[in-house]
């Protein structure tokens, strides 16, 4: 019996005469298409199927005649018109590897006794973003082995193990085989970023409900509108090597902010469409940059013309609907011209209450006075309403985002 050889040599059966021929003894078979590869893992031994045949070498001369077995050394045979290559497998050694980092890759580099082919599994630990936090995932890449193996770049410290052989080891019977080599964190040279934002809401979930466009938690809805003043937190969650950063903020295409810190802050106050673009770096390396993109609603007000107080949760206060409003103020008065209620914020409403008791049914007389955020910023209030009516009309750019109204509004029971 021959002594296990060093490298990874095959026998390949080529066209449709593959099962006129077996192999015999420790072996594993591989078929792709029309070809069988046999490794074997001891010794060569090859046995026709339809007794016996004449076997040729590659270069056509005789290797044997009229017998139904051979033990071959390693090369090329035929049977007929069949070709295949009787080698035997080989342990790779001295096999080791080196890392590579760099900013759209990483190279190892794999020196060792390569003869012959052979197969490798790559393993591990990749950053991950899991929508909270960077965490390590692991990760595998397999192919054919060369001295040079290409993987995408890592984005922080990990240990890789680079397995060979595994499957044809594992069908002859032997053991796993593999090496490793770590890059530490000093190392690192690739960077990312994952852009994130939260949106600071107002008031309660109740308090908020009747203005419209407000974010109902603190994730930004990036493909909507919302209603200004917001105030918004963005986070680059960099990875490990990072050390600057970069964000422009953008109002339609001019640029109204640049900052350098790892996150920011900002208050969008006008309507309008703007970007949120940031991007990190270090010495080496840099990250495509990434955005987000804010869309502020332009100022509205409504007013119902009746309301229930009837504890059912249902239109039980005076509310008005709103977005995007910087100052606000509402008086309501019973029909003798007395004031019963007062506010100058639109999330609240009047629960059709006096001095704790309820109100009498029947209709009530409001003013409003508002600005929106799209007024100007010296716009005022017009003394009088018919002005007002008639520059709104008009279409006249100084009453952009005032908002002067009264009315009646009904309070209505549900009887009992």
């Amino acid at each position: 019996m021959r002594k296990l050889l060093v490298g990874l040599l095959t026998l390949v059966v080529a066209g449709s005469y593959a099962s006129d021929v077996v192999c015999v003894g420790t072996a594993t078979q591989v078929v792709k298409g029309s070809d069988t590869t046999f490794i074997f893992r001891d010794e060569i031994h090859l046995r026709s199927t339809i007794g016996a045949v004449d076997w040729y070498r590659a270069d056509g001369s005789l290797y044997a005649s009229g017998v139904e077995e051979i033990f071959p050394e390693d090369g090329y045979y035929r049977v007929g018109n069949s070709r295949f290559c009787a080698q035997l497998y080989k342990a790779l050694t001295d096999l080791a590897f080196t890392i590579n980092p760099n900013c759209d890759g990483t190279v190892l580099h794999v020196t060792g006794d390569l003869s012959g082919e052979h197969t490798y599994l790559l393993s591990y630990n990749a950053l991950a973003w899991n929508t909270e936090m960077w965490a390590d995932s692991a990760a595998q890449q397999s192919g054919k082995l060369n001295p040079t193996i290409y993987m995408p770049p890592l984005y922080g410290p990990t240990t890789l193990t680079l397995y060979y052989d595994t499957e044809v080891r594992s069908q002859l019977g032997l053991d796993s085989a593999y090496v490793e080599a770590s890059l530490s964190a000093d190392d690192v040279k690739a960077v990312k970023m994952e852009l994130t934002s939260l949106a600071t809401t107002r008031g309660t979930e109740g308090e908020k409900s009747n203005e419209r466009n407000r974010p109902t938690s603190q994730t930004l809805i990036t493909s909507s509108e919302y209603s200004a003043p917001l105030e918004v937190a963005f986070y680059s969650n960099p990875t490990p090597a990072v050390l600057f950063y970069t964000w422009r903020i953008y109002h339609a295409n001019e640029l109204i902010v640049s900052r350098f810190d790892r996150d920011i802050r900002y208050t969008f106050s006008e309507p309008g469409a703007y970007r949120v673009v940031c991007a990190v770096n270090n010495a080496q390396c840099s990250s495509d940059s990434s955005e987000v993109r804010v869309n502020i609603s332009e100022s509205y007000l409504a007013v119902p013309n009746v309301f229930t107080p009837d504890g059912n949760n249902q239109n039980d206060e005076f509310r008005v609907s709103y977005r995007s409003l910087r100052e606000f103020h509402i008086w309501v008065y019973n029909r003798w011209g007395k004031l019963v209620y007062e506010s100058t914020d639109p999330a609240k409403g009047w629960d059709g209450t006096i001095n704790g008791r309820q109100a009498a049914e029947g209709a009530y007389f409001y003013v409003i006075r508002a600005l929106g955020t799209d007024a100007a910023k010296d716009a005022g209030y017009i003394s009088l309403k018919a002005s007002y009516k008639r520059k709104k009309a008009a279409g006249d750019e100084s009453v952009i985002g005032v908002y002067q109204l009264s009315g009646d509004i009904n309070l209505l029971r549900k009887k009992q």
